[in-house]
């Protein structure tokens, strides 16, 4: 099926993304996982490129544009050569549009133009130990003091923990009145005295994404850290999270597409019983019904980006194509995998990283079983 997302200008774009991968990311990314992180210089080499704030203003550094379809180039191009250890999208995608649309002028002065050059790398801390898709159970306070909150609490499986400079923090502070009018958005620096992190989280799967625990021990951030209204953070949160899901949907459909090309390749080379694996009615029929499905996903996902730009992407249109298409991811990776036989389950190949790293793409961003509530609830049941 022609599918037409992209113009022109996208795909020349592509052609830059993919040649700074190969020679910036693909040949060190296996070192990489062994480490447990992405070194610095790469986020500041995608800067000079232009991959980081492309929807920030162009006086900050940016590229300018209000175009979603820049971001899924590359996070599908990063999808394509198994570059999950790479946090951009985080930084571009999820933390970038709360910068974007809730900081103030002198906020935006002050981090925009590290943002966009790599200097300042960003995460946001949602996720608490006893509270990950219920937002209501977050148990992080910041309680005013003069000009300054004092935030007390922890956050854990922040992705980009180690590297960031700059955290989006959501905190409760308001405690007397139920989450949707009580959390508050802080932003937290490196070196402020009481910030700490924990461990580099050793994970299944994204071995070279840093993810870590983070710590606040009377944390004394500054009013002007502030970020949107004081108590309005839940409603913050859900202006930003369809954006975050799809994120998610593009990167899935990529790496369906990426592992079913790869399976093809292999089975046409691979031969048993004197032929070649993908010649058996079985394999055919597999990677059928895959083909059917992944290319159903990504007309749907193609759908909602142009949705998202336009303004008119819902909630439940995200939270559909999030469940459907990262269930999907890791169906193909796990019938592909058994397509490889025993060489699938050896790390050198990598259907079997793929197979590992789809595994998450169902729990965070909020998990599938959320989303399915998400969708119910939209159905008036």
């Amino acid at each position: 099926m022609r599918h037409s997302l992209y113009e022109v200008e996208h795909e020349d774009f592509r052609k830059s993304v993919r040649a700074f991968l190969e020679e910036h990311v693909a040949p060190f990314h296996d070192q990489w996982e062994t480490d447990g992180i992405v070194p610095r210089e790469l986020w500041t080499a995608a800067g000079a490129q232009g991959l980081l704030g492309i929807e920030m203003a162009e006086r900050y550094g940016g590229g300018g544009v209000r175009d979603f379809r820049w971001s899924c180039v590359l996070s599908e191009e990063l999808t394509r050569i198994g570059a999950s250890g790479v946090g951009f999208g985080l930084h571009n995608d999820v933390v970038g549009p709360y910068l974007r649309d809730l900081a103030t002028e002198e906020q935006q002065q002050r981090w925009l133009p590290r943002f966009c050059s790599g200097e300042l790398i960003t995460a946001i801390a949602m996720t608490e130990p006893a509270a990950g898709s219920d937002l209501q159970g977050i148990a992080t306070t910041a309680r005013p003091d003069g000009e300054d909150w004092v935030l007390n609490g922890s956050k854990t499986f922040i992705t980009n923990g180690i590297n960031a400079d700059l955290v989006v923090v959501v905190a409760r502070t308001s405690p007397d009145v139920p989450a949707s009018r009580g959390l508050t958005l802080l932003v937290v620096e490196r070196g402020m005295p009481g910030f700490t992190r924990g461990r580099n989280l050793d994970k299944v799967g994204l071995k070279a994404q840093d993810t870590a625990e983070l710590f606040f021990d009377d944390v004394r951030v500054p009013g002007a850290n502030l970020l949107g209204t004081r108590d309005a953070g839940f409603a913050h949160l859900m202006q930003n999270l369809p954006q975050e899901r799809l994120h998610i949907a593009v990167s899935a459909v990529a790496s369906a597409e990426t592992v079913l090309a790869l399976t093809v390749e292999y089975v046409t080379g691979r031969t048993a019983f004197g032929r070649p694996v993908g010649s058996f009615q079985h394999s055919r029929f597999v990677l059928a019904e895959l083909q059917t499905e992944v290319t159903i996903a990504r007309t749907f996902v193609d759908e909602c980006v142009r949705q998202l730009d336009s303004g008119e992407l819902t909630a439940t249109d995200a939270a559909m194509a999030k469940w459907w298409t990262t269930d999907l991811q890791h169906k193909v990776a796990d019938r592909c995998l058994q397509l490889h036989g025993g060489y699938g389950y050896m790390s050198e190949y990598r259907v079997s990283k793929a197979w590992r790293d789809s595994r998450v793409q169902s729990i965070y961003g909020g998990t599938n079983e959320i989303m399915k509530e998400i969708v119910g609830r939209s159905m008036g049941l």
